[in-house]
């Protein structure tokens, strides 16, 4: 089963994120845009994996408490076909905290770390191709900065069903200190 570690939103959030997903979209000649339900921050891409269970017990040993978060401005990883558009999010050092020890607790498990820095976003859509006169920074002045408080990370079972992409809650971990 292919999995990740992620934070989840609450549904207000959802809605003011897929609202700027939706105003992309709009401008946008082509694109794959993120359902409002899969939105999220991802914290580890672990891949194909035989279960959760090494997963569950790398997050079970974490100690972090409840943070806030602040998305804010808008940008795009460039690729051929079509580019990676996101919202970014301001530097925090309690995310910084829990990725680092969700990362030592992963290679304590046997479990695949990312190699590249971390750099936190949420991903809005992917092969999105934009007129050539959009201007990117308007469009990003437009995007209400959002704060949200963290609680919880999820482990999510990523797949195909019917023909959308979809993510499943396997197991949830309350940040609690």
């Amino acid at each position: 089963m292919r999995l990740f570690i992620a934070i989840p939103f609450a549904e207000e959030v959802l809605d003011l994120l897929f609202a700027h997903s939706q105003a992309l979209r709009q401008q946008a000649l082509a694109g794959n845009f993120s359902r409002r339900e899969n939105l999220h921050i991802t914290l580890a891409f672990l891949g194909e994996q035989p279960g959760p269970g090494q997963a569950v017990i790398a997050m079970q040993g974490l100690r972090a408490i409840p943070f806030v978060l602040r998305l804010a401005g808008c940008g795009a990883f460039p690729r051929p076909g079509g580019d990676i558009w996101w919202i970014g999010l301001e530097k925090n050092p309690a995310l910084e905290n829990l990725h680092r020890q969700l990362q030592t607790a992963l290679k304590q498990n046997g479990l695949p770390t990312e190699e590249r820095p971390f750099k936190p976003h949420l991903t809005l859509g992917r092969q999105v191709q934009m007129p050539k006169d959009f201007d990117r920074r308007a469009f990003a002045t437009r995007l209400q900065p959002i704060q949200t408080e963290v609680g919880k990370i999820s482990l999510m079972r990523s797949e195909r069903l019917n023909g959308k992409l979809t993510y499943t809650e396997l197991y949830t971990k309350e940040l609690q200190g």
